[in-house]
């Protein structure tokens, strides 16, 4: 037996409230080591005649499993909202042993007396606890999360509905363009509000806009001016007007906020630059050498010498100091002022994890006590747990998530096996209800899109869409890929949306509207429903099962047809299927109770 493998930990995603009474609880042992594990539980106070009263053992189902280990799962239930528990852990030899919080012991009585020092481990620290049920501890997920598809919009390049609004230069609206980083082509919130049906019509019930508030750039976020919505998208009522017009159509909206810098032309830096240390926003920002100063270089964007921290080496972005109370002041108004006065459902945290955490709780009570609904999603691109105890983030932009799919399907760079093993990993760092919040996607703004990084491979990005709209997070959908829309790195990625009909890609329109209806009629097995993988060579299947449903997926990816089993049930979505057969890049979605898939 593996002991240096098995791993517990009480109060974390090891042990918590799924919901007000049931507790889960995972356990981790080595890959392939262990053949059974039970938890043993009871109420420490539960002693009648001096003999503690355990409740019946409720058998660990072996979960998830990784390249090097393998997690069970078990729900447990107190009558008086409090437990010690412990594990018994069996291998395939025979042999047991007890796992308490104490570490490794023989395996105990069932039911020793309380007045046997050395028997009663539970009237010991032997044993784990969950010492009360606390509800208000407990990480809340909001349901309408659950329920969105979202829709990124890079505001500048979406659509042009004002063109009185269009900055100087702003160049003809050209989906085959090669964007600059400085270029600009008139988007603003009027195109966005002129085709919320477009968004209706594929299935679409929440925007995620990139920043929309005054800042000279065309991404935004260099902010000059939090408070005011940038005059080249239009105006605080045309905002307004957006928000509500969503809002009757069942779309949510989600802000961006940009709080980690703020742009070198906003009046606080403005007054750094003028006052130097006499500012009375010197303690603003993080200057290391008076005065604050930089070299430019022929890139805008850096500048190594800067004597004051900034976002990446972007001296047009110096950064905040979110220790300072003054600072802490000010953007928490502004995250409150959005929803009190707009009604926002959501914000995006830039840059989340450079921001210090102790802010970030101030930040998520101020927003959850104006809507307890509210939404905060962090902008983190590796393992989040710290910022996802249910105080800080709902949830974060899924780049690690998601990243293995896109290293699979589209880049190769990694097996099937790896692939699962990694999101594996991912879902067992988080609890079941943070895993639903987690933000889905296979490109941004800040990455190539999907058909370009599949070479022009529509089966490829086909699949990685089916796939990812079948995981537990809430998915979304770049702008124009709908349509097919291509780009490399920024900032290629942020090509003006094609609205020429000949131009769009009816196929793919069409492809997408059905996978998002998917998701919808099969929302509840896909989000909460118990998950089992099987890998052979490039073959992928995995079922989602949640009482008496079960759905079914297979995805060849490799070169070669396979043979499906008669077993599989009912079609309820597939590309690259006919008569049992699955296509190299082609997949199945199906309705099943017991089902296989093997190789022609």
């Amino acid at each position: 037996m593996n002991l240096a493998a098995i791993y517990h930990r009480p109060e974390s995603e090891y042990a918590y409230l799924y919901t007000a009474t049931d507790l889960h609880i995972r356990l981790r042992t080595g890959l392939n080591d262990i053949e059974k594990v039970s938890v043993i539980s009871g109420d420490p106070y539960d002693t009648p005649g001096g003999v503690w009263h355990q409740e019946a053992a409720v058998e660990m189902l072996a979960s998830l499993k990784t390249d090097t280990h393998q997690y069970w799962q078990a729900t447990l239930h107190a009558p008086h909202n409090r437990l010690n528990y412990g594990f018994i852990l069996t291998d395939f030899s025979g042999q047991s042993i007890f796992y308490g919080d104490q570490g490794f012991e023989a395996v105990p009585e069932a039911s020793p007396s309380a007045q046997d020092s050395e028997t009663n481990l539970m009237g010991s620290n032997a044993y784990f606890k969950m010492p009360y049920f606390q509800e208000i501890d407990r990480f809340k997920a909001p349901e309408w999360v659950k329920q969105t598809i979202w829709y990124q919009i890079f505001p500048e390049r979406f659509a042009n509905g004002d063109q009185t609004n269009d900055n100087e230069g702003t160049l003809p609206w050209q989906p085959d363009d090669h964007p600059s980083r400085d270029a600009f082509y008139g988007g603003d919130l009027r195109g966005i509000i002129d085709h919320l049906d477009h968004l209706v019509a594929l299935g679409i019930n929440g925007i995620y806009l990139n920043p929309i508030f005054e800042a000279p750039s065309n991404h935004k976020y260099d902010t000059q001016n939090y408070f005011e919505i940038d005059p080249h998208f239009g105006s605080k009522l045309e905002f307004k007007e957006l928000v509500d017009t969503a809002h009757e159509k069942g779309i949510k909206i989600m802000l961006d906020a940009v709080f980690n810098h703020i742009g070198d032309e906003s009046p606080q830096w403005q007054d750094v630059l003028k006052n130097g240390q006499a500012s009375q926003y010197a303690d603003w920002f993080h200057v290391r050498k008076w005065p604050a100063t930089y070299t430019p270089t022929d890139n805008f964007e850096e500048a190594r010498d800067a004597t004051y921290e900034t976002f990446a080496f972007t001296p047009h972005m110096p950064k905040l100091n979110t220790a300072n109370p003054e600072v802490q002041a000010y953007l928490l108004e502004i995250g409150t002022y959005w929803i009190r006065e707009f009604g926002i459902d959501a914000w995006r945290i830039d840059v989340a994890n450079e921001v210090d955490h102790h802010f970030w709780k101030r930040f998520y009570k101020a927003v959850t006590a104006l809507n307890p609904d509210f939404y905060v999603l962090g902008e983190i691109w590796t393992s989040a747990q710290a910022w996802l105890n249910g105080d800080e983030f709902n949830g974060v932009m899924n780049y690690v998530f998601t990243g293995s799919m896109v290293d699979y399907f589209a880049r190769r760079k990694i097996t099937a096996e790896k692939m699962v093993s990694n999101l594996n990993t991912q879902l067992m760092l988080n609890r079941d209800q943070t895993n639903q919040m987690m933000f889905n996607l296979l490109d941004s703004h800040d990455a190539p899109r999907i058909l370009s990084i599949a070479k022009g491979n529509k089966a490829v990005v086909k699949q990685l869409y089916t796939f990812m709209f079948l995981q537990a997070g809430t998915p979304d959908i770049y702008y124009g890929s709908e349509y097919g829309m291509t780009g490399e790195q920024d900032p290629d990625n942020r090509k003006p949306m094609v609205w020429e009909p000949d131009k769009q890609d009816q196929d793919m329109y069409h492809f997408m509207q059905a996978l998002i209806q998917l998701r919808k009629d099969h929302l509840q097995v896909i989000v909460g429903g118990d998950l089992s993988w099987d890998v052979t060579g490039d073959t992928i299947r995995f079922t989602r099962k949640l009482g008496n449903t079960t759905i079914f997926a297979c995805f060849n990816a490799s070169a070669e047809s396979y043979q499906l089993d008669k077993g599989v049930g009912d079609s309820l979505f597939h590309n690259g299927y006919q008569d049992e057969t699955l296509q190299p890049n082609g997949f199945l979605v199906s309705l099943i109770d017991k089902s296989g898939c093997k190789k022609s």
